[in-house]
Order: structure tokens, then C-alpha cells, then sequence
């Protein structure tokens, strides 16, 4: 019994993040390579994150979709 209750409340967190997670990314306003650039900025990929994000402008920081 000691051991199914951690690993029951082990399962319903990650459920409840793998739920969250989309969610959260659909609320964000995507940015696109030609809106950035658009706005004074330049596309770039970051190597340690992995993701192309938006270098300067008015969407500076944000990650590119």
C-alpha cells in the first residue's frame, strides 16, 4: 500500500501537466520568422534552449513557430 500511493500521486501530477502544458502553448501568441523581422528584429537559433527566438525589435526573446 506504501508504495502504490507515491506512485498514484506521481501519475496524477504528470497527468495534470502533460494536460496543462498544450494549453498553456496554445494561449501564447505565436510569433513567425517574417513578423519579427517585420519589426526590426532578426531570427536566430539558440543552441542551448534549441529553439529559433526572435532577436531584437519589438519581439525580442519570444520563440519563433
Amino acid at each position: 500500500m506504501r508504495t502504490r500511493l507515491p506512485g498514484l500521486v506521481a501519475a496524477l501530477v504528470l497527468a495534470a501537466l502533460g494536460v496543462a502544458a498544450p494549453a498553456a502553448q496554445a494561449a501564447a501568441p505565436a510569433v513567425d520568422g517574417p513578423t519579427c523581422v517585420a519589426h526590426d528584429g532578426s531570427v536566430e537559433y539558440d543552441s542551448v534552449s534549441g529553439l529559433w527566438i526572435c532577436v531584437g525589435g519589438r519581439y525580442d526573446g519570444e520563440s519563433i513557430n
